[in-house]
């Protein structure tokens, strides 16, 4: 089942349409203003990438990394299995299933309360 992308003539939008088959005919209309007037466009394509090219990536923060590197969730589940990993100690399931929701971008509850904070911030 392909999905065509088209451009609307009128208001310059992209539309998609899933196609049930390749040999079905499509007429289709714009989403946003209704238009027929349509030209099927190239479509654009997923690149994935391996959890290791990512951290290839991304690297290692610097001694002193950007507020940012600690607002990306993904960068959170990073160190804490780098500390886990340098103690020896096993990482409680809980801990591990956080971290997977952090790798698809969803900051662990407990730290919700912190993602605005500067991690250079001194607290009294």
């Amino acid at each position: 089942m392909p999905i065509y992308e088209f451009i609307c003539h009128n208001c310059h939008k992209k539309t998609s349409v899933l196609v049930r088959s390749v040999s079905e005919s499509v007429t289709p209309a714009c989403h946003f203003c209704g238009s027929a007037s349509l030209s099927r466009t190239v479509s654009s394509f997923a690149y994935h990438k391996s959890l290791q090219t990512v951290l290839e990536e991304s690297g290692e923060p610097s001694s002193h990394p950007s507020d940012d590197y600690y607002k990306d969730p993904r960068n959170i589940g990073r160190w804490a299995e780098k500390k886990f990993q340098e103690m020896g100690e096993e990482m409680p399931s809980q801990l591990k299933e956080e971290i997977q929701a952090a790798r698809e971008g969803v900051m662990p509850e407990p730290l919700k309360d912190l993602q605005n904070a500067s991690p250079t911030a001194s607290y009294s």
